[in-house]
């Protein structure tokens, strides 16, 4: 009977063993991913910014020129809006 325990023991440790090598394995794979993303995500900055200094900058868009607001006053509205056929 004291061999079962033993077992069960041996089993026990062997899971713990086994998951801190999963647990280091995941932690690698990750910091691997993170690094290759690093890496991806200079050289593209680098090729961004060459391309940027290549082209030349951008013209400002043009401004139109204000012009006088056509609004019409109140009286002037209602006038039309009596011309149409509408009530007040």
């Amino acid at each position: 009977m004291a061999e079962k325990p033993k077992k069960d023991e041996a089993h026990a440790q062997f899971a713990k063993l086994q998951r801190a090598d999963d647990a280091r394995t995941a932690a690698a794979e990750y910091e691997a991913a993170a690094a290759a993303t690093r890496a991806k995500t200079e050289r593209l900055r680098a090729l961004r910014l060459a391309r940027d200094a290549a082209a030349p900058p951008p013209a400002a868009p043009k401004r139109k020129a204000k012009t006088k607001d056509k609004s019409i006053g109140l009286s002037d509205w209602l006038d039309d809006q009596a011309k149409e056929g509408r009530r007040r």
